[in-house]
């Protein structure tokens, strides 16, 4: 099978179930985004990382592509059989949340991302994962999105925010609050 097929030189590609559309297409640039979260988060899985965070970023990853296959199919398509995201996967996002949550101390100010590079990566995963869900809810106004979908990017964003302060926690590296100055 060759990698290139030439089917999109002139700016359309297809999606799952045969209907083509321009590269542009906002169908596209929702799951083009969370693909791109994907790859931001396989950069941070390959930081030093405890392996239960390990495990949950590879759960994440798997989730992210069944939400790029869901987006990438046809509305009201039925004859592509693909997986689909289940209200558990927002369960395991909400468990994770909490479980960390539990040996961090209070937040009393923002943070500024930063501290340690597998810091500042989750950060970038958290920015990338709330543009991806802001798509995704534009595209909901346009065309059916399944449920589950926008649900699970809103707390995977919260997910990446907390994993941040834990991986600084766990790498002993110093969490910079967020002081406005005075005028």
């Amino acid at each position: 099978m060759k990698i290139y097929t030439k089917t999109g030189d002139a700016g359309k590609t297809s999606l799952l179930g045969g209907s083509r559309v321009a590269k542009y297409h906002l169908r596209i640039e929702a799951y083009g985004t969370i693909d791109e979260l994907n790859s931001h988060v396989g950069m941070l899985r390959s930081y030093e990382l405890d392996a239960a965070v390990v495990k949950q970023l590879i759960d994440i990853q798997n989730h992210l592509f069944v939400i790029g296959a869901q987006l990438a199919t046809e509305p009201g398509e039925k004859k592509v059989k693909i997986p689909k995201l289940q209200e558990g996967d927002v369960t395991f996002l909400e468990q994770s949340i909490d479980a960390m949550e539990e040996a961090l101390p209070p937040m009393k100010n923002f943070v500024l991302p930063g501290g340690h590079l597998a810091v500042a990566q989750a950060h970038i995963c958290r920015c990338v994962c709330r543009r991806g869900e802001r798509i995704v809810l534009h595209l909901n106004d346009e065309s059916d999105v399944p449920t589950p979908i926008p649900v699970y990017l809103n707390r995977l964003s919260d997910y990446f925010f907390v994993l941040s302060r834990k991986i600084s926690r766990d790498l002993k590296a110093e969490e910079t609050p967020w002081i406005p100055e005075k005028e």
